[in-house]
């Protein structure tokens, strides 16, 4: 039953247009026509029953022009047909990776995807930002492959946690989620790729598939929490130098092995005013030049950083995807996808803003540099 919300005038239906019936005619009738006049000119035409030098110029060019228009006609039904089906894909690819808002809770974000199969917006990488009541909430995820086959796995673990976000209390929470939606998304794919088998079958390649996902958890206080399931750790820029937010082994991939039940997130530390966190799949690392060198990310990013002390996000983004594509020629063999995370709040008086592993607490700290007592550097 339809139901009509009180008023609301419903629209009226919207009539075809009548376009459409003069465009089919226009795109059967022409070469039609093409082809009767060639056929007329061939059957009736006494130059064309003719075998002399002039007679069979004439004619060829005739034949000529006939198959000219043909082949005008079919390019341009071709081409109309390409734009059509480019504006619908590119329709539904970006539904599925939104684009990301430049501000969010304090947040300055910039974050841009590079497919590696032409003509395709969104390929086997993933990312969402989410502003919850628990933090803001980042994740970012390599599938395996790339290219439009990859899509079906990245809609079923995005949309997995932008309800897992906002529900669960707890990172682990998010985490479990994502790998029973996972799990989920495979055994329906192994199921309609082979009816007959009511399992996931071992030996099948859906079984192989598998996805990296990093999540990030940014408190209000800046206090950053992750949990890592075979994915590259992102960097930090701070007052012109960089270096990884964490060393510590991330778990295995999803998809392969089941996750175990106790996941204590790792504390990174925290992302002061200023600062950025820069985020990346690992097609980044591994895209190679024609020598086979790989790509040098963290010499760029150091260079982009020494030049530009206060990270601007867009910036940095331009300066790492230019970098890239020099480095690869132009055409990269896997997707990437990056992104930055500058944090833009204000720090308070009353409350100074907690210290990272190895850092004095505060903006304190910084007014009276002579005060302060430097710890040791910890990574955890």
């Amino acid at each position: 039953m339809i139901r009509i919300k009180a008023g609301v005038p419903r629209r009226p239906r919207p009539r075809p247009r009548a376009r459409r019936p003069l465009r089919r005619a226009l795109a059967l009738g022409l070469p039609t026509v093409w082809g009767a006049i060639a056929i007329t000119y061939k059957l009736s035409c006494p130059l064309a029953q003719q075998t002399g030098l002039g007679a069979r110029i004439i004619t060829s060019a005739v034949f000529f022009a006939v198959g000219t228009g043909l082949i005008v006609q079919v390019r341009r039904s071709l081409l109309r047909e390409l734009r059509q089906i480019r504006q619908i894909a590119g329709a539904a690819q970006s539904a599925l990776l939104r684009p990301l808002p430049p501000r969010l809770d304090g947040l300055n974000i910039a974050a841009a995807q590079l497919s590696a199969e032409r003509g395709a917006v969104v390929g086997g990488d993933l990312y969402e930002v989410i502003a919850t009541e628990h933090g803001v909430r980042v994740v970012m995820g390599d599938v395996r492959g790339h290219g439009i086959a990859a899509i079906g796995t990245v809609a079923a673990v995005l949309g997995s946690f932008r309800e897992a976000a906002h529900d669960e209390p707890d990172l682990p929470g998010v985490l479990h989620r994502l790998d029973r939606a996972l799990a989920r998304h495979l055994r329906e794919r192994a199921r309609a790729e082979h009816p007959a088998s009511g399992a996931l079958d071992p030996e099948s390649p859906v079984a192989e598939e598998f996805v990296t996902v990093l999540l990030l958890e940014i408190g209000r206080d800046g206090e950053i929490r992750a949990l890592n399931c075979g994915h590259p750790w992102p960097y930090l820029l701070s007052g012109g130098g960089v270096r990884p937010v964490s060393r510590t082994d991330p778990l295995p991939p999803l998809g392969p092995f089941p996750l175990p039940t106790e996941l204590p997130y790792v504390r990174c530390g925290q992302l002061l005013p200023g600062e950025a966190l820069f985020l990346y799949t690992d097609g980044a690392e591994d895209a190679r030049d024609g020598r086979g060198r790989f790509f040098p990310l963290a010499e760029v990013l150091a260079e982009t950083a020494a030049q530009h002390p206060l990270p601007v996000p867009q910036s940095v983004l331009g300066s790492v995807f230019t970098a890239l594509l020099r480095h690869t020629g132009g055409t990269p063999t896997d997707d990437v996808a990056l992104m930055v995370l500058r944090n833009d709040r204000r720090p308070t008086v009353s409350a100074p803003i907690g210290a990272r592993d190895g850092d004095i607490s505060g903006s304190a700290a910084r007014a009276h540099p002579a005060k302060t007592h430097p710890q040791p550097t910890t990574h955890l």
